[in-house]
């Protein structure tokens, strides 16, 4: 296994929040290398929004104007390559990647994001961020005022469709079984205009990613063009809950306010710690967590 140099901070996962966090460190002249798989979670995602100066730009195109940014600086570097294995050593961590390179480093960034697990729908990964989108801040705008389905159930279908009402009076709410709402939800539902179906959706029909129409269990098809939808998650990695990082009851890394997760020298970064899935609060993370291990490593060196 060929033995690499001794990093300062190695970051695990090169996306908006990954970059940011070398950005940050790069400009302080540590030493950084940014370790990344290429498998974003928003891979199918056609459009980005709600960033200053970037906004409706392909998510791709973000990552790779971040990274040529931050390649301009001499101290990072960047490695195409997934690491299968973290342990902590005397004088920090050693990492293992699936091409039997081996690194070390004093500190560690974990911005591997999370992974959506799709439900057995036929249909619905395929439109998983084009016409089937989880978010009305990153996608509402687009879809505004037009017939709109929501899959959710519960206390999330319930608050989801309070917060869609304000980008379209035409929701249908679809709970793909048992109505799990009280009575008092229901009639505020029901009051909004809101309708209620708990006949299970069989399929999706959808042509490249573009809703055409839900198709019921009871063979009846609606028609829309968009859905809303929350989908549960896990996180991308392994890694961290391996070196003990507390994961707390949502599924996010337990993070202190110097963004250490409960393990130290372990930090992390971006959507594995929040459900706040945007690119400008991943930005925003990765920078504050990238000041945050250079401040630790000052301190350690007085």
């Amino acid at each position: 296994m060929e033995k690499e140099s001794t990093q300062e901070v190695i970051i695990i996962g090169g996306s908006y929040a990954g970059l940011s966090a070398a950005m940050a460190l790069g400009r302080a002249g540590r030493k950084v290398l940014v370790i990344d798989s290429g498998k974003p979670c928003n891979t199918q995602t056609p459009h980005s929004h709600n960033f200053l100066t970037q906004d409706g730009q392909e998510p791709a195109t973000i990552a790779a104007i971040a990274l040529s940014e931050v390649l301009k600086y001499p101290t990072l570097s960047h490695l195409n390559d997934l690491v299968i294995s973290a342990r902590r050593i005397a004088d920090g961590f050693e990492l293992k990647t699936a091409s039997g390179r081996s690194f070390k480093a004093l500190k560690l960034l974990f911005a591997t994001g999370v992974k959506d697990l799709m439900p057995a729908i036929k249909g619905f990964s395929e439109c998983w961020g084009i016409s089937v989108i989880h978010c009305p801040y990153c996608h509402g705008y687009e879809i505004a005022q037009q017939k709109t389905a929501l899959l959710a159930n519960g206390e999330t279908a319930f608050h989801m469709a309070q917060v869609l009402s304000q980008w379209t009076k035409d929701l249908v709410l679809y709970t793909n079984g048992q109505v799990q709402l009280s009575e008092e939800q229901q009639q505020q539902l029901h009051l909004h205009g809101i309708p209620v179906i708990d006949t299970p959706v069989q399929e999706i029909q959808q042509e490249d990613g573009q809703l055409k129409s839900l198709l019921l269990a009871d063979g009846q098809a609606h028609f829309f063009k968009a859905m809303y939808s929350r989908v549960s998650f896990a996180q991308h990695s392994d890694l961290p809950e391996s070196l003990g990082c507390t994961i707390n009851e949502q599924g996010y890394l337990v993070l202190d306010d110097k963004k250490q997760t409960s393990i130290p020298g372990v930090y992390a970064a971006g959507d594995n710690t929040t459900m706040a899935r945007t690119v400008s609060m991943a930005v925003a993370s990765g920078t504050l967590s990238g000041v945050a291990i250079n401040s630790a490593l000052t301190l350690e060196s007085w």
